[in-house]
């Protein structure tokens, strides 16, 4: 059973102690209880601290151990006031905005917060998209549009794949990569898009084998510029994306950490019809648990052809 507060009093109400988040924290990592991380045993003996010891291989452990909030020196509670305040925001919040609404004496510990929060937004094995799927390019970082295949100086191109559902934009995916090569578009699509579906697309030749990887590949347009509006469902996304991008960091993103703002934006996107903040609240804190942790040197930018 999915178990959040609806409101910012219920919130303030629930999790106004460490223990009280310690607990929730630990309902959402072990739902059936304990389990070793090390071992996979039931059993722990409970120490001071909140710290626990595996009845079978000793392990000492603590419930934030082996998730984001590992080796933070602040408390779970400042942390769960961090994740309350990013999605309870329809577009977000900047580094800037969580240090004032947290009170940290450091610039620079929001803007971590802020990208380790980011990396969570990422699902582990989360579902591909599936059935209908238009798939296009678009450059972030400049006004001018570039030319496809062959770059563009301080500009990035992100694949943009939307899931159509009754002819409406359904769940979407966003990949930064290195050039327009089949290479890259094809590895995009394969990691986003179950085998399969039919992939629509315009007629860029670096998506002529997806035919033969298993897709079912249906040309559109057999137009091929760049930022055309051929695919209007991805044309929808990409407006809107770049809005968001302006409107909440003013544009101002590095190329090298655009990964982790694709990860917001995608994550926000597909909870778009959730009725309750409370849920997108639920959802994060949950996956911070599920991912290994993060250390503050290895927040850089990931590399798109990785």
């Amino acid at each position: 059973m999915e178990d959040y507060p609806k409101t910012l009093l219920e919130f303030e109400q629930r999790f106004g102690t460490e223990k009280a988040c310690v607990e929730y924290l630990f309902q959402l990592r072990w739902p059936e209880g304990f389990r070793c991380p090390r071992c996979g045993y039931e059993e722990a003996w409970a120490m001071k601290r909140d710290l626990y010891r595996c009845v079978r291989c000793h392990l000492l452990t603590s419930v934030i151990a082996g998730t984001i909030f590992q080796d933070s020196k602040k408390p779970l509670r400042l942390w769960f006031h961090a994740i309350w305040h990013l999605t309870s925001q329809k577009y977000g919040t900047n580094a800037m905005g969580l240090q004032r609404m947290l009170g940290l004496g450091s610039y620079r510990t929001a803007w971590t917060w802020l990208h380790k929060l980011r990396r969570a937004m990422v699902r582990p094995g989360r579902d591909r998209l599936s059935g209908m799927v238009d798939v296009d390019e678009t450059y972030i970082g400049g006004e001018k549009p570039g030319k496809r295949g062959r770059g563009a100086a301080g500009k990035s191109l992100v694949v943009v794949m939307v899931e159509v559902t009754e002819g409406k934009i359904g769940r979407i995916r966003l990949k930064r990569v290195p050039d327009a090569s089949a290479t890259s578009l094809e590895g995009a699509v394969k990691e986003a898009v179950e085998p399969g579906s039919i992939i629509h697309t315009d007629g860029w030749e670096s998506y002529g084998g997806l035919s033969k990887i298993g897709y079912v590949h249906e040309v559109i347009r057999d137009e091929a510029d760049i930022g055309k509006n051929l695919l209007p469902r991805v044309n929808r996304v990409v407006a809107l994306l770049k809005r968001w991008l302006l409107g909440t960091y003013q544009g101002r993103v590095e190329p090298s950490h655009l990964d982790y703002y694709l990860d917001e934006f995608t994550f926000r996107f597909n909870r778009r019809t959730s009725r309750s903040r409370g849920k997108l609240f639920y959802r994060l804190v949950q996956q911070a648990a599920a991912i290994a942790p993060i250390l503050a040197k290895d927040i850089r930018g990931r590399i798109a052809d990785s």
